[in-house]
């Protein structure tokens, strides 16, 4: 234990795989006069091959001296043995082994960041050494500037000045968000140093006008989407030839690497790795370790290290991954009472800056407008994966905000960094347990507390003892909040003045309960056991929508409004007066149809006779039902005992009928995150 300590705000400790903490990188909250903390072989989570094992471990780094054998090494080759290390460093930038620039020492200065953590102690000295690293270490650790100071202080210490056109890094990530965060981070350190030049590359931008920016100012410094990236590779008819300016690659980073195979972009990496030359340093960042980032692990790093940061205080034994000054709640309610529950939460934190989560694009869009109109005095902005073109200038604008709520999808859950946000409120729970983990990891970054509370229906309790067991993520209980305010006729009544709110509300409703079937977790989040009226009743609807998840059922708990939806008008003009040259074309359409089939059947006995020499016995019996039920309806308005009006209704009864462009189709109303 270190004779004496100076106490600074809630450190965290360094693990290798073993669980011990490695000699020379202490927790940067403490300052020690001694220590007996102990290295040893870093080892992974799935047996690397012969010649990764023998270069795991601080042996490897050149920070430690082995002696006697490690157990699992093959005969002859080098050991790496525990070794008690008497120096430990303070956690300083000074203090590490290979010193860094001093207008890096400026930059972090000015940015607030006097100590390092500690996946940035054990990574930096390692990746500026030539090592390949392999990082894992929990959400909201500091891992950007683990990888970003390294980048920097490679590219100055290379004896031959980069080319305007000459790649030196490439920075990989999943998402634009993230993308252009790193970006900025990266743009503080590169400003003291003109000559180097960097360039995003994200979706939703003009790649025309990508290609023309590297032209013109050039980027020897890439941060990218894997697709853009694979676009640009491939862009040689534009004059484009990126696989030569990438032949003096120093530096490769692959950020939160399982996500990038989680979202299905392992093709797309491994064509960029094909394009990069085989003499470069690799990092590869991620929050956890999977058998697929095992496999990207042994395919694009040589010879890697391997790094793990835990919590302080969790056991060797523990797979825990939220950050230990995080506070998780959870609030059990019906769905009929959570908007309710929801509105009152955040009206009454209107100074504090929120994530609220939803499960689908179309539940982030219709409560998004409900929240607008209901909590005043906030700015309240949405965001989500079908956005193209205004998901980079919201997320933008709501890291600068001192307070807030950003209604949003997954697409916010992982490896985003926006400051000091307060509350992270999960009013759906996500699809998979790891996703809760991610979300959560949004507030408590790099030391600071946070808080995060999810919303679960009476039947989903058990899922805060399986988030207990599965991912070490004990939560407490919130009561629910008394005598509030019941919000949701306010909610039907804008369905009813505004057919957008009235469209998006099914929208929305209909693609939570296909995303709730699809759930990961579905002994738990079971279809059969969903209330669905008083699921409608918290979604406000006017309406059952027509879906097959409802075929066959009856709601006598769900009272529809007494309106014909058809009637209910756009708020916006232009769109209702466009609905409405919609339906005189449906109309004229149908009746149309109406004439013509009139005509076809005018002669009963002709048509009879016609249908079986054509058909004969072949002749289904629904095609012949109907043009019986046609027949029999021609001859009552023949005989006067039904109006002309209940004559075409029973055609298009019995017929086949226009889809009404007033209801809503399912194909319009699946929908993602």
């Amino acid at each position: 234990m270190p004779a004496r300590c100076e106490r600074r705000p809630e450190p965290r400790c360094l693990h290798w795989k073993n669980g011990t903490t490695p000699a020379g990188f202490p927790p940067p909250a403490f300052i020690h006069q001694k220590s007996a903390f102990h290295s040893s072989v870093a080892k992974a989570p799935f047996p690397p091959s012969g010649s990764l094992r023998r270069e795991c471990g601080f042996r490897a780094a050149g920070l430690a001296t082995g002696r006697g054998s490690a157990p699992g090494r093959r005969p002859g080759s080098s050991s790496v043995a525990e070794r008690t290390m008497e120096h430990v460093t303070e956690g300083s930038w000074e203090s590490l082994p290979v010193p860094l620039h001093p207008q890096v020492l400026s930059v972090l200065r000015e940015l607030g960041f006097p100590y390092m953590t500690p996946v940035q102690s054990a990574t930096i000295p390692l990746f500026m050494k030539n090592k390949d690293v392999a990082a894992e270490a929990v959400t909201g650790s500091g891992k950007t500037l683990a990888f970003v100071i390294p980048i920097v202080e490679i590219l100055l210490r290379r004896e031959e000045k980069l080319k305007k056109s000459q790649v030196g890094a490439i920075i990989i990530t999943p998402t634009r968000e993230l993308a252009v965060q790193i970006e900025e981070v990266l743009s503080h350190f590169t400003k003291p140093f003109p000559q180097f030049s960097q360039i995003l590359w994200i979706g939703g931008r003009n790649p025309g006008e990508d290609v023309a920016r590297f032209k013109e100012l050039g980027g020897n410094i890439i941060v990218a989407t894997p697709g853009r990236l694979e676009d640009m590779f491939r862009r040689k008819a534009e004059g484009l030839d990126l696989a030569s300016c990438v032949r003096s690659l120093e530096v490769l980073v692959l950020d939160e690497a399982d996500r990038l195979l989680d979202m299905g972009f392992e093709t797309s990496i491994n064509t960029i790795l094909e394009f990069l030359p085989k003499q470069r340093r690799t990092g590869l960042f991620s929050a956890t370790q999977t058998q697929e980032v095992e496999n990207l692990v042994r395919a694009g790093l040589r010879n890697p290290v391997r790094i793990s940061v835990k919590e302080k205080g969790v056991a060797a034994s523990s797979t825990q991954k939220t950050p230990s000054r995080l506070e998780n709640h959870y609030m059990v309610c019906k769905a009929d009472e959570k908007f309710n529950q929801l509105v009152h939460f955040l009206r009454n934190r209107k100074q504090e800056k929120h994530l609220v989560f939803f499960s689908t694009c179309a539940c982030v869009e219709y409560y998004g407008k409900a929240l607008e109109t209901l909590v005043k005095g906030v700015k309240i902005m949405c965001i989500h994966g079908k956005m193209k073109y205004k998901r980079n200038k919201i997320f933008m604008e709501f890291r600068k905000l001192q307070s807030g709520i950003l209604v949003c999808t997954d697409v916010m859950a992982r490896g985003i960094d926006i400051p000091e946000v307060n509350w992270v409120l999960q009013y759906d729970p996500p699809s998979n347990a790891s996703a809760f983990v991610h979300r959560c990891g949004r507030t408590a970054r790099i030391g600071h507390g946070g808080s995060a509370l999810v919303f679960l229906l009476p039947m989903e309790e058990s899922y805060i003892s399986f988030l207990a067991i599965n991912q070490k993520c004990p939560l407490q209980e919130m009561k629910l909040q008394k005598n509030t305010a019941d919000l949701l006729p306010k909610l039907k009544a804008m369905a009813l003045g505004d057919r957008a709110v009235f469209e998006k509300g099914m929208k929305a409703f209909v693609s939570y309960v296909q995303a709730y079937a699809k759930h990961e977790c579905n002994l738990i989040f079971r279809l059969k056991d969903l209330d669905f009226a008083s699921l409608a009743r918290g979604f406000a609807l006017l309406r059952m929508p027509k879906m097959p998840e409802l075929r066959g059922k009856l709601f006598p708990d769900f009272v529809p409004v007494d309106v014909n939806t058809d009637t209910i008008p756009f708020k916006d003009k232009i769109r209702e007066k466009q609905r409405q040259k919609q339906l005189l074309e449906q109309q004229r359409k149908e009746k149309t149809e109406n004439d013509g089939r009139r005509k076809f059947i005018k002669n009963k006995a002709w048509w009879l006779g016609l249908g079986n020499v054509l058909f004969g016995s072949d002749m289904e019996d629904e095609d012949m039902e109907e043009l019986l039920n046609d027949t029999r309806l021609l001859k009552k308005f023949k005989k006067g005992k039904i109006t002309e009006e209940e004559f075409e209704k029973g055609l298009l009864t019995s017929g086949k009928r226009s889809t009404n462009k007033a209801d809503l189709e399912i194909s319009d109303l699946e929908d993602d995150c």
